[in-house]
């Protein structure tokens, strides 16, 4: 599959692709004594409690074959000694990693600050959506007042060096990675604007981006656009505030666009959904081990449900996403335009340790109302429309067309 396929377009934000796999995250705590270096380069940090195992340990698996390991490395490893910090969140990492599933991870404090930053919507870099067009990095669009902007980038200028380096071969996770940075710092860009056939080299200063997860706009013929871009904090007051303004012109038909939307928080899904969903219908059900299902309830006031809805959807929508489209398909509340959505139907809760270190492990997953399996299978559209790699780089959007024509109709 091509990047185009994988992912049309990416916020900065979206550094590491976890951000894919968020959905229905449930936030808890739980305690976890370990020593409070959070620095895992520094050759310090101890290890408490080394020799005070559970009694089930004790029985259950040889816990000492651990330690034999622990100490040989000590005791032999050619760049010893090794921080002990960074050996026990090397454990840990692995301890989840043998699950074999890749949403149960495991972060260390600097890891689980910028993912929970990330789900704030809030990281450091310059303000640009970026996209790979004509196999060229090209600014999408400069968010308004961002250093992009004020730097005067603008759609369609097309990066062809980060940094003194080529972007020629490079894919657009790395383009991401070289051109976010820490807020106070520098990053060259050489730019091309072919509509003045010009090149240009920008120093841009980066600094902290808050970008905000809903986008509402009026289209043609009274038709409401609402883009939602991931499920986070600021989602539910975002939208209300969309409706608030929608309802007012009385709009002929809504567009929800959740194409590339990997998710977030279960309660958002929820808050978003009974905007169309009657109080105490289903919104989604949440499957435990052993087969027991939890049934997760509208509680708005369906403020949406006599307007005309089509979503947009593609196979970057996930999770919180599938949630959303989901329930509105079963119940006849919305068309569904597009291709098929990732196929993210478990359930994440996230633990914060003692430490600042976090652990993220599954615990359930996700059906429709109508008891259809998310994960894997994914959501099927009801009217099927591909938007090609040709169309993108023309700048047309037959998904996006086709949900206008739809409510037009």
């Amino acid at each position: 599959m091509s990047i185009f396929k994988k992912q049309i377009s990416l916020y900065l934000v979206l550094i590491l692709m976890i951000l894919a796999f968020l959905g229905g995250l449930i936030i808890g705590s739980n305690n976890f004594t370990v020593d409070n270096n959070t620095n895992t380069d520094k050759i310090s940090g101890q290890v408490l409690d080394k020799d005070k195992l559970p009694d089930y340990l004790t029985k259950d698996v040889n816990f000492n074959l651990f330690w034999e390991v622990w100490q040989k490395i000590q005791a032999s490893y050619i760049d010893r000694p090794v921080s002990e910090t960074k050996l026990l969140y090397g454990a840990m990492s692995g301890l989840v990693g043998s699950l074999g599933d890749p949403y149960s991870l495991f972060f260390e404090p600097v890891e689980a600050k910028k993912f929970t930053d990330d789900l704030k919507g809030k990281f450091e870099g310059i303000g640009a959506e970026i996209g790979l067009r004509d196999g060229i990095i090209t600014i999408i669009a400069p968010l308004p007042g961002t250093p992009a902007e004020l730097a005067g980038l603008k759609a369609g200028d097309k990066v062809i060096e980060i940094d003194g380096a080529s972007t020629e071969k490079m894919d657009l996770d790395a383009a991401v990675n070289k051109i976010r940075g820490k807020k106070g710092t520098a990053v060259k860009l050489k730019i091309y604007r072919p509509k003045d056939n010009n090149y240009k080299e920008n120093d841009i200063i980066r600094d902290e981006i808050k970008i905000l997860s809903v986008k509402m706009e009026m289209k043609e013929n009274n038709i409401a656009y609402i883009q939602i871009t991931n499920f986070n904090e600021d989602t539910e007051e975002l939208f209300q505030k969309a409706v608030n303004e929608i309802l007012i012109k009385n709009p002929r038909g809504i567009i929800l666009d959740l194409r590339n939307n990997p998710g977030g928080y279960l309660d958002r899904s929820i808050e978003i959904a009974s905007y169309w969903l009657s109080p105490g219908q289903i919104v989604v059900k949440e499957e435990l081990n052993g087969g027991e299902k939890i049934q997760h309830l509208a509680n708005g006031l369906a403020q949406l449900r006599t307007i005309k809805t089509v979503v947009l959807i593609n196979g970057g929508s996930a999770s919180a996403s599938e949630i959303v489209s989901g329930a509105l398909q079963d119940f006849d509340l919305a068309e569904l335009v597009g291709e098929k959505t990732f196929g993210k139907g478990s359930v994440q809760a996230l633990e914060d340790l003692s430490d600042g270190s976090s652990v993220k492990l599954t615990v359930a997953r996700w059906l429709t109302p109508k008891d259809r399996q998310i994960n894997v299978v994914g959501i099927e559209p009801d009217i099927k429309v591909e938007l090609t790699e040709d169309d993108f780089n023309a700048g047309k959007d037959p998904q996006l067309d086709k949900a206008i024509e739809m409510l037009t109709q």
